[in-house]
């Protein structure tokens, strides 16, 4: 399981990167704090239970956020 969350890391780096090459340094931001976030968690070699409970986690965190920035932040057709 761990070595899942480290792959979790590598692929969120990589968006990271993009994002940052696309000018988009808000997702910059978020993308590289998942990728810690991941790359530590890769490395604690915790159960999988823990793994599983820390994987909800951080779903039930972004689903929060997401849905708050989309309700009150975000202005639809709004360029940037």
């Amino acid at each position: 399981m761990d070595n899942m969350f480290k792959l979790c890391g590598f692929w969120t780096g990589i968006f990271a990167v993009m994002f940052f090459v696309g000018d988009m340094l808000p997702a910059t931001v978020i993308f590289v704090a998942s990728t810690i976030f991941f790359l530590l968690l890769g490395y604690l070699n915790l159960t999988e239970r823990m793994y599983m409970y820390m994987f909800g986690a951080y779903l039930m965190i972004f689903m929060v956020g997401f849905s708050y920035y989309a309700t009150f932040i975000h202005v639809p057709g709004a360029g940037h």
